[in-house]
């Protein structure tokens, strides 16, 4: 990631003709938001000048505590390309700060860095985070709105003329290049309108960081392209949902240290441990990996998304799946997380869970090697495999019982998330909904 200055900002903004720039941040719900500002307004960003009013953000604060602080993360200086027509437009990351000068309990970016700071207290260096964001691609009507109509029939690594998104795809390829992402792969997912870009791995808070900005970008590029992009997990019944698989690795000092090469499948006690934790908290950090209703709708058996608690070095239908690579590259992939996350809070629950794995010194369950979506109920229980929960609710219950799950959002983040989240279930269950008039309207 580049490092920037104060000076490099000013110069860049004038040599780019920089007029506008967004001062970017995340709610609890992780939705970017952002405060607009001409580039007279510069210099008092820079000093951490800038306020907002935080009443207005879901699950910041009280109208009476409304005041909120800006502060800019110089190193997330990027000048966004397709905004050349009267000046460009410049984006900074912001975290939140309150009056007092402290940081924002509230504040998604800065309780990742809460996380982050117990992982260097461990002795741990970094831990890097390389995400596998899908999404879909639909068709706007005449008035600019989404419809549910695909533009191509295409399937896994498809190719044009059957994969039709294939040119909005390079376009974003070609924006995110810009801005300085190094793209690993870019191809058609399994189901019909379904796209996956892969960008290199980088340390957490930066790749959350560019997680938001992928979306961003993908939304921006596919307008221009006359399509909606949805990271929504499951928009259409019947086919794959859309996940982000989140490839992780803890170094410490440069060295991977999930990687031993006299072990058992070349992975270290602390990588074991890591996976151990993973699986005792998965069922209670699922509310913050797959944070909505619909979510739940994806991790159902027989479309690639695992629903069992479980993990394996060769198999995909368990929770973890350790990639084959070795050495530097050695990683815990947990393949849950759907793009609906918050990745700041997503990633906190995440490094907390194998963090206490490696507290605790947890043992994991030995892998499951065959596919378990075509095991018993019993044949599960037997081996030990638990599932993930299946609707909001019940992860909600589980969240809020895992007093680990609790400490990794803090006090405020975790009231403000139930608070919303048990809202959102509530009128998902008191709706009714087509399904129900198509089954019971004329039968009783």
């Amino acid at each position: 990631m580049a490092k920037f200055t104060k000076d490099d900002i000013r110069r860049i903004a004038e040599e780019e003709n920089v007029k506008f720039i967004r001062l970017q941040f995340t709610d609890i719900l992780g939705t970017i938001k952002n405060v607009e500002i001409p580039i007279s307004q510069l210099e008092k960003a820079l000093d951490n000048k800038m306020m907002f009013d935080g009443s207005s953000i879901e699950g910041f604060v009280r109208i009476e505590e409304s005041d909120m602080y800006l502060y800019p993360d110089l190193d997330t200086w990027v000048v966004f390309p397709w905004t050349a027509e009267k000046g460009k437009v410049a984006r900074l990351i912001c975290d939140i700060y309150s009056p007092d000068g402290t940081p924002f309990d509230g504040d998604p970016r800065n309780n990742l860095r809460r996380i982050l700071k117990e992982m260097e207290d461990l002795g741990f260096t970094n831990f890097n985070l390389g995400p596998e964001p899908e999404f879909f691609l639909f068709k706007l009507d005449q008035q600019g709105d989404p419809t549910l109509e695909l533009n191509d029939n295409g399937g896994y690594f498809d190719l044009a003329p059957t994969d039709l998104g294939e040119n909005c795809r390079r376009d974003i390829v070609l924006e995110l290049e810009e801005m300085g992402f190094e793209i690993e792969a870019s191809h058609h997912e399994v189901a019909p309108g379904q796209h996956e870009i892969d960008f290199k791995y980088a340390d957490a808070l930066t790749a959350c960081d560019q997680i938001q900005t992928f979306k961003l970008v993908v939304k921006t590029i596919a307008r221009k392209h006359g399509l909606h992009a949805t990271f929504m997990p499951k928009p259409l019944f019947g086919v794959n949902g859309s996940g982000m698989h989140c490839n992780v690795s803890l170094f410490k000092d440069g060295v991977n240290a999930f990687y031993d090469q006299k072990a058992d499948l070349e992975l270290s006690d602390v990588a074991r441990n890591f996976i151990a934790g993973i699986i005792k908290h998965a069922p209670s950090f699922t509310a913050v990996t797959n944070p909505t209703v619909n979510s739940f709708k994806r991790l159902v058996p027989g479309y690639e998304a695992p629903c069992y608690v479980a993990w394996s070095a060769r198999n995909r239908s368990p929770l973890i799946r350790i990639p084959a690579s070795r050495g530097v590259s050695t990683r815990v992939e947990v393949r849950s997380v759907d793009p609906a996350a918050n990745p700041y809070l997503a990633m906190a629950v995440l490094l907390k869970a194998g963090l206490n794995g490696i507290k605790n010194n947890l043992t994991p369950p030995a892998p499951v090697d065959r596919n378990i979506y075509v095991m018993s109920k019993e044949e599960r229980e037997a081996e030990g495999i638990k599932d993930l929960p299946a609707t909001l609710y019940s992860a909600l219950e589980l969240l809020k019982a895992d007093e680990v799950m609790v400490s990794a959002l803090g006090e405020h983040i975790i009231e403000h998330f139930i608070e919303a989240k048990e809202i959102e279930w509530d009128m998902f269950r008191t709706q009714v909904h087509p399904w129900e008039r198509e089954q019971y309207l004329q039968m009783y």
